[in-house]
Protein backbone atom coordinates (compact mmCIF):
# COMPACT_ATOMS: atom_id res chain seq x y z
CA UNK A 1 0.00 0.00 0.00
CA UNK A 2 1.47 3.37 -0.76
CA UNK A 3 1.88 6.05 1.21
CA UNK A 4 -2.03 8.06 2.18
CA UNK A 5 -0.72 11.38 0.35
CA UNK A 6 -3.19 12.53 -2.28
CA UNK A 7 -4.24 15.43 -5.00
CA UNK A 8 -7.87 14.41 -5.72
CA UNK A 9 -8.97 16.65 -8.52
CA UNK A 10 -12.71 16.60 -9.08
CA UNK A 11 -12.93 17.47 -13.05
CA UNK A 12 -16.37 18.05 -13.30
CA UNK A 13 -15.99 20.85 -10.63
CA UNK A 14 -13.78 22.26 -13.10
CA UNK A 15 -15.84 22.00 -15.92
CA UNK A 16 -18.88 23.55 -13.49
CA UNK A 17 -16.60 26.23 -12.68
CA UNK A 18 -15.43 27.36 -16.48
CA UNK A 19 -19.39 27.38 -17.33
CA UNK A 20 -20.04 29.23 -14.61
CA UNK A 21 -17.48 31.87 -15.90
CA UNK A 22 -18.82 31.23 -19.35
CA UNK A 23 -22.54 32.55 -18.34
CA UNK A 24 -21.67 35.53 -16.53
CA UNK A 25 -20.23 36.69 -19.51
CA UNK A 26 -21.78 34.96 -22.03
CA UNK A 27 -20.86 37.60 -24.98
CA UNK A 28 -17.37 36.98 -24.28
CA UNK A 29 -14.98 34.07 -25.08
CA UNK A 30 -13.71 32.42 -21.81
CA UNK A 31 -9.57 31.84 -22.35
CA UNK A 32 -8.55 29.09 -19.31
CA UNK A 33 -5.40 30.25 -17.61
CA UNK A 34 -3.50 26.58 -17.30
CA UNK A 35 0.07 28.28 -16.88
CA UNK A 36 2.24 26.54 -13.46
CA UNK A 37 0.55 23.14 -14.14
CA UNK A 38 -2.95 24.58 -14.14
CA UNK A 39 -2.18 26.33 -10.72
CA UNK A 40 -0.69 22.70 -9.52
CA UNK A 41 -3.77 20.88 -10.49
CA UNK A 42 -1.92 19.20 -13.98
CA UNK A 43 -2.05 21.14 -16.76
CA UNK A 44 -2.61 18.34 -19.54
CA UNK A 45 -5.47 16.59 -17.71
CA UNK A 46 -7.15 20.13 -17.03
CA UNK A 47 -6.94 21.60 -20.60
CA UNK A 48 -7.82 17.93 -21.70
CA UNK A 49 -11.06 17.88 -19.30
CA UNK A 50 -11.55 21.51 -20.91
CA UNK A 51 -10.64 21.27 -24.61
CA UNK A 52 -14.62 20.51 -25.61
CA UNK A 53 -15.35 23.83 -24.29
CA UNK A 54 -12.47 26.09 -24.37
CA UNK A 55 -11.75 28.09 -27.09
CA UNK A 56 -8.05 28.46 -26.44
CA UNK A 57 -5.52 28.27 -23.21
CA UNK A 58 -3.50 30.80 -21.21
CA UNK A 59 0.36 29.83 -20.53
CA UNK A 60 3.09 31.58 -19.24
CA UNK A 61 5.92 30.49 -21.87
CA UNK A 62 6.22 28.77 -24.36
CA UNK A 63 7.50 25.51 -22.59
CA UNK A 64 4.02 24.83 -20.97
CA UNK A 65 2.96 25.74 -24.59
CA UNK A 66 4.93 23.24 -25.70
CA UNK A 67 3.78 20.63 -23.55
CA UNK A 68 0.35 21.19 -24.11
CA UNK A 69 0.95 20.42 -28.13
CA UNK A 70 2.94 17.34 -27.32
CA UNK A 71 -0.38 16.07 -25.19
CA UNK A 72 -2.84 16.75 -27.90
CA UNK A 73 -4.20 20.41 -27.37
CA UNK A 74 -4.72 21.85 -30.73
CA UNK A 75 -6.59 24.88 -29.73
CA UNK A 76 -4.80 28.53 -29.78
CA UNK A 77 -2.49 28.68 -26.81
CA UNK A 78 -1.68 32.59 -25.70
CA UNK A 79 1.84 32.67 -24.35
CA UNK A 80 1.16 35.29 -21.35
CA UNK A 81 4.45 36.87 -21.03
CA UNK A 82 5.23 36.91 -24.66
CA UNK A 83 8.62 35.43 -26.19
CA UNK A 84 12.35 35.66 -24.36
CA UNK A 85 14.21 35.47 -27.66
CA UNK A 86 13.57 35.85 -31.34
CA UNK A 87 14.11 31.72 -32.09
CA UNK A 88 10.77 32.06 -30.19
CA UNK A 89 8.52 33.69 -32.53
CA UNK A 90 9.56 30.53 -35.25
CA UNK A 91 8.12 28.04 -33.25
CA UNK A 92 5.09 29.60 -32.08
CA UNK A 93 4.25 30.36 -35.82
CA UNK A 94 4.89 26.35 -36.55
CA UNK A 95 2.77 25.65 -33.51
CA UNK A 96 -0.16 28.26 -33.65
CA UNK A 97 0.69 29.76 -30.87
CA UNK A 98 -0.50 33.33 -29.66
CA UNK A 99 1.99 35.76 -28.61
CA UNK A 100 1.83 38.68 -25.44
CA UNK A 101 3.65 41.30 -27.30
CA UNK A 102 4.14 44.05 -24.24
CA UNK A 103 7.92 45.11 -25.03
CA UNK A 104 9.89 46.68 -27.79
CA UNK A 105 12.10 43.98 -27.91
CA UNK A 106 9.27 41.52 -28.31
CA UNK A 107 7.81 43.68 -31.08
CA UNK A 108 11.21 43.88 -33.06
CA UNK A 109 11.56 40.17 -32.17
CA UNK A 110 7.55 39.31 -34.49
CA UNK A 111 8.28 42.13 -37.02
CA UNK A 112 11.76 40.91 -37.92
CA UNK A 113 11.26 37.29 -38.34
CA UNK A 114 11.46 34.99 -41.13
CA UNK A 115 8.17 33.26 -40.87
CA UNK A 116 6.21 31.16 -43.65
CA UNK A 117 3.16 32.12 -41.51
CA UNK A 118 1.97 35.10 -39.82
CA UNK A 119 0.98 35.05 -35.78
CA UNK A 120 -1.67 36.10 -33.54
CA UNK A 121 -0.53 38.46 -31.18
CA UNK A 122 -1.85 40.50 -27.86
CA UNK A 123 -0.77 43.58 -27.50
CA UNK A 124 -0.25 44.09 -23.68
CA UNK A 125 -1.13 48.09 -22.25
CA UNK A 126 0.43 49.27 -19.08
CA UNK A 127 -2.36 50.38 -17.11
CA UNK A 128 -1.10 50.97 -13.67
CA UNK A 129 0.20 47.69 -12.28
CA UNK A 130 3.24 48.71 -13.72
CA UNK A 131 4.35 44.58 -14.52
CA UNK A 132 4.16 44.43 -17.87
CA UNK A 133 2.70 46.22 -21.20
CA UNK A 134 3.40 49.28 -23.32
CA UNK A 135 2.47 52.89 -21.70
CA UNK A 136 -1.18 53.97 -22.82
CA UNK A 137 0.70 57.26 -24.84
CA UNK A 138 2.56 54.16 -27.16
CA UNK A 139 -0.06 52.38 -27.42
CA UNK A 140 -1.42 53.39 -31.04
CA UNK A 141 1.96 53.66 -32.13
CA UNK A 142 2.82 50.03 -31.84
CA UNK A 143 -0.67 48.52 -32.85
CA UNK A 144 0.16 50.38 -36.40
CA UNK A 145 3.71 48.83 -36.61
CA UNK A 146 2.19 45.47 -35.70
CA UNK A 147 -0.86 45.58 -37.78
CA UNK A 148 1.06 46.80 -40.49
CA UNK A 149 3.58 43.64 -41.09
CA UNK A 150 2.75 40.75 -43.14
CA UNK A 151 3.93 39.06 -40.12
CA UNK A 152 0.81 39.45 -37.99
CA UNK A 153 -2.76 38.25 -38.38
CA UNK A 154 -5.09 41.18 -38.66
CA UNK A 155 -7.02 40.33 -35.59
CA UNK A 156 -4.97 41.75 -32.69
CA UNK A 157 -6.21 41.84 -29.42
CA UNK A 158 -5.38 44.38 -27.04
CA UNK A 159 -5.19 43.28 -23.27
CA UNK A 160 -4.36 44.51 -20.11
CA UNK A 161 -4.28 43.14 -16.36
CA UNK A 162 -6.22 44.11 -13.13
CA UNK A 163 -3.51 44.94 -10.05
CA UNK A 164 -6.68 44.74 -7.07
CA UNK A 165 -10.31 43.38 -8.77
CA UNK A 166 -10.97 41.90 -5.68
CA UNK A 167 -10.81 44.90 -3.60
CA UNK A 168 -14.16 46.51 -3.36
CA UNK A 169 -12.69 49.76 -1.70
CA UNK A 170 -10.27 50.10 -3.89
CA UNK A 171 -10.94 52.43 -7.03
CA UNK A 172 -8.31 51.60 -8.78
CA UNK A 173 -9.98 49.17 -11.02
CA UNK A 174 -11.75 51.95 -12.17
CA UNK A 175 -8.81 54.01 -13.22
CA UNK A 176 -7.45 50.99 -14.94
CA UNK A 177 -10.44 50.64 -16.88
CA UNK A 178 -10.61 54.47 -17.66
CA UNK A 179 -6.69 54.36 -18.84
CA UNK A 180 -7.63 51.45 -21.14
CA UNK A 181 -10.48 52.93 -22.78
CA UNK A 182 -7.92 55.65 -23.86
CA UNK A 183 -5.53 53.44 -24.98
CA UNK A 184 -7.94 51.83 -27.24
CA UNK A 185 -9.63 55.68 -28.41
CA UNK A 186 -6.38 56.30 -29.20
CA UNK A 187 -5.95 53.29 -31.40
CA UNK A 188 -9.75 53.73 -32.74
CA UNK A 189 -9.11 57.25 -33.51
CA UNK A 190 -6.24 55.87 -36.34
CA UNK A 191 -9.12 54.36 -38.07
CA UNK A 192 -8.75 50.41 -36.44
CA UNK A 193 -12.89 50.37 -36.04
CA UNK A 194 -12.63 46.49 -34.88
CA UNK A 195 -10.26 46.38 -32.19
CA UNK A 196 -10.92 42.90 -29.89
CA UNK A 197 -9.68 43.50 -26.33
CA UNK A 198 -9.70 41.34 -22.71
CA UNK A 199 -8.95 42.86 -19.25
CA UNK A 200 -11.00 40.33 -17.24
CA UNK A 201 -9.38 38.51 -14.20
CA UNK A 202 -11.22 35.98 -11.98
CA UNK A 203 -12.29 38.80 -9.64
CA UNK A 204 -13.35 40.63 -12.45
CA UNK A 205 -15.24 38.30 -14.36
CA UNK A 206 -17.30 37.61 -11.31
CA UNK A 207 -18.03 40.72 -10.08
CA UNK A 208 -17.59 43.51 -12.39
CA UNK A 209 -19.77 42.83 -15.96
CA UNK A 210 -18.56 46.27 -17.03
CA UNK A 211 -14.82 44.21 -17.14
CA UNK A 212 -15.67 41.92 -19.56
CA UNK A 213 -14.21 42.03 -22.87
CA UNK A 214 -14.39 40.26 -25.93
CA UNK A 215 -11.85 37.67 -24.16
CA UNK A 216 -12.14 37.09 -20.46
CA UNK A 217 -9.03 35.32 -18.86
CA UNK A 218 -9.98 33.33 -15.62
CA UNK A 219 -7.51 31.42 -13.65
CA UNK A 220 -8.12 31.21 -9.54
CA UNK A 221 -11.90 30.52 -9.78
CA UNK A 222 -11.55 28.03 -12.44
CA UNK A 223 -10.06 25.64 -9.60
CA UNK A 224 -12.79 26.55 -6.76
CA UNK A 225 -11.30 29.22 -5.08
CA UNK A 226 -12.68 32.75 -4.42
CA UNK A 227 -10.98 35.62 -4.80
CA UNK A 228 -12.43 37.76 -2.06
CA UNK A 229 -11.86 37.82 1.07
CA UNK A 230 -15.35 38.12 1.93
CA UNK A 231 -18.21 36.45 0.71
CA UNK A 232 -19.62 37.17 -2.85
CA UNK A 233 -22.22 35.94 -4.35
CA UNK A 234 -21.09 34.52 -7.36
CA UNK A 235 -18.12 33.31 -6.14
CA UNK A 236 -20.47 31.19 -3.26
CA UNK A 237 -21.15 28.95 -6.44
CA UNK A 238 -17.28 27.54 -7.36
CA UNK A 239 -16.45 24.59 -6.59
CA UNK A 240 -13.18 23.15 -5.09
CA UNK A 241 -11.00 21.15 -7.51
CA UNK A 242 -8.53 20.09 -5.75
CA UNK A 243 -9.02 18.35 -1.93
CA UNK A 244 -5.59 17.59 -0.65
CA UNK A 245 -5.75 14.35 1.56
CA UNK A 246 -3.86 12.24 3.50
CA UNK A 247 -4.21 9.98 6.77
CA UNK A 248 -3.01 9.04 10.11
CA UNK A 249 0.15 7.38 10.64
CA UNK A 250 0.64 7.48 14.13
CA UNK A 251 -0.97 8.16 17.16
CA UNK A 252 0.15 8.57 21.05
CA UNK A 253 -1.14 10.31 23.70
CA UNK A 254 1.21 12.81 25.93
CA UNK A 255 1.27 14.73 29.60
CA UNK A 256 0.78 18.28 30.50
CA UNK A 257 4.44 20.22 29.75
CA UNK A 258 5.16 17.92 26.86
CA UNK A 259 6.46 19.09 23.63
CA UNK A 260 5.98 18.32 20.38
CA UNK A 261 8.05 18.92 17.19
CA UNK A 262 11.10 20.31 15.74
CA UNK A 263 12.29 23.07 18.38
CA UNK A 264 9.23 22.40 20.84
CA UNK A 265 7.27 24.86 19.55
CA UNK A 266 4.07 23.77 21.50
CA UNK A 267 3.38 22.47 24.36
CA UNK A 268 0.64 20.29 26.12
CA UNK A 269 -0.99 22.89 28.65
CA UNK A 270 -3.19 19.42 29.33
CA UNK A 271 -2.94 15.64 28.86
CA UNK A 272 -3.19 15.51 25.19
CA UNK A 273 -3.48 12.89 22.35
CA UNK A 274 -1.59 13.71 19.29
CA UNK A 275 -2.33 12.29 15.73
CA UNK A 276 0.30 12.55 13.03
CA UNK A 277 -0.07 12.91 9.67
CA UNK A 278 1.69 12.04 6.78
CA UNK A 279 2.31 14.96 4.58
CA UNK A 280 4.69 18.06 5.00
CA UNK A 281 6.20 20.58 3.16
CA UNK A 282 8.15 18.34 1.06
CA UNK A 283 4.32 17.68 -0.24
CA UNK A 284 3.24 21.26 -0.71
CA UNK A 285 1.83 22.20 3.21
CA UNK A 286 3.30 24.92 4.20
CA UNK A 287 6.15 25.32 6.85
CA UNK A 288 4.73 28.57 7.47
CA UNK A 289 1.68 27.07 9.17
CA UNK A 290 1.55 28.20 12.58
CA UNK A 291 -0.56 26.13 15.65
CA UNK A 292 -3.99 26.18 15.31
CA UNK A 293 -4.21 25.70 11.64
CA UNK A 294 -7.06 23.84 10.75
CA UNK A 295 -7.03 20.03 9.82
CA UNK A 296 -10.18 17.82 9.22
CA UNK A 297 -9.19 14.42 10.75
CA UNK A 298 -11.95 12.36 10.10
CA UNK A 299 -14.17 15.40 9.03
CA UNK A 300 -14.03 17.11 12.32
CA UNK A 301 -11.50 20.33 12.61
CA UNK A 302 -8.70 20.17 15.13
CA UNK A 303 -5.82 22.26 15.25
CA UNK A 304 -2.01 22.17 13.99
CA UNK A 305 0.39 21.74 16.80
CA UNK A 306 4.13 22.08 16.21
CA UNK A 307 6.11 22.68 13.57
CA UNK A 308 5.66 21.21 10.20
CA UNK A 309 7.85 18.94 9.21
CA UNK A 310 9.32 17.88 5.62
CA UNK A 311 7.26 14.46 5.69
CA UNK A 312 4.80 14.72 8.48
CA UNK A 313 2.68 17.08 10.78
CA UNK A 314 1.13 16.64 13.95
CA UNK A 315 -2.54 17.24 15.43
CA UNK A 316 -3.97 17.52 18.32
CA UNK A 317 -6.44 15.21 18.33
CA UNK A 318 -7.49 15.15 22.11
CA UNK A 319 -11.05 16.50 22.00
CA UNK A 320 -12.23 13.36 19.51
CA UNK A 321 -13.12 10.23 20.78
CA UNK A 322 -11.13 7.84 19.07
CA UNK A 323 -8.57 8.73 16.38
CA UNK A 324 -6.72 5.34 14.95
CA UNK A 325 -4.14 4.78 12.32
CA UNK A 326 -5.59 4.88 8.73
CA UNK A 327 -8.58 7.58 10.15
CA UNK A 328 -8.91 10.20 7.00
CA UNK A 329 -7.50 14.02 7.09
CA UNK A 330 -8.30 16.86 4.69
CA UNK A 331 -5.75 19.36 4.40
CA UNK A 332 -8.32 21.58 2.54
CA UNK A 333 -10.86 21.40 -0.45
CA UNK A 334 -14.49 20.17 -0.57
CA UNK A 335 -14.77 20.75 3.62
CA UNK A 336 -12.24 22.94 4.63
CA UNK A 337 -11.35 26.17 1.95
CA UNK A 338 -7.83 26.55 0.38
CA UNK A 339 -8.10 30.26 1.56
CA UNK A 340 -8.65 29.74 5.30
CA UNK A 341 -5.98 27.76 5.31
CA UNK A 342 -3.52 30.36 3.45
CA UNK A 343 -5.10 33.26 5.64
CA UNK A 344 -3.25 31.39 8.87
CA UNK A 345 -0.14 31.15 6.81
CA UNK A 346 0.10 34.71 6.15
CA UNK A 347 -0.21 33.73 2.74
CA UNK A 348 -3.06 33.21 -0.72
CA UNK A 349 -4.50 30.30 -1.92
CA UNK A 350 -2.68 30.55 -5.24
CA UNK A 351 0.31 29.98 -3.69
CA UNK A 352 -0.75 26.64 -1.88
CA UNK A 353 -1.97 25.47 -4.99
CA UNK A 354 0.37 26.39 -7.40
CA UNK A 355 3.53 25.18 -4.90
CA UNK A 356 2.08 21.61 -5.24
CA UNK A 357 4.77 19.26 -5.98
CA UNK A 358 4.95 16.17 -8.62
CA UNK A 359 5.87 14.23 -5.39
CA UNK A 360 1.90 14.01 -4.64
CA UNK A 361 -0.25 11.90 -7.09
CA UNK A 362 -3.14 13.42 -8.54
CA UNK A 363 -6.15 11.20 -8.89
CA UNK A 364 -8.63 12.39 -11.37
CA UNK A 365 -12.21 11.82 -11.10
Amino acid sequence: MSRPTLAMIDLQALRDNFALAQSLAADSQTMPMVKANAYGHGMVEVAQALAEVAPAFGVACIEEALVLRDAGICQPILLLEGTFSADEVNTAALKGLWLMVENHVQKEAVLNADIAQPVNVWLGVDTGMHRLGFPPEDVAAVYQSLSDSRNINDQIVVASHFACAEDFASDFTDQQMATFEQAVASIASTGQDQLKTSLANSASILARPDSHRDWNRPGYLLYGASPFDHTQDNAAKLKPVMTLTSAVISVRNIDVGEKVGYSGKWCAERPSTIATIGIGYGDGYPRSAPNGTPVLVNGIECPLVGSVSMDMITVDVTDLEAVAIGDSVELWGEQLPVNRVAEHCATLGYELLTRMPLRVPRVYK
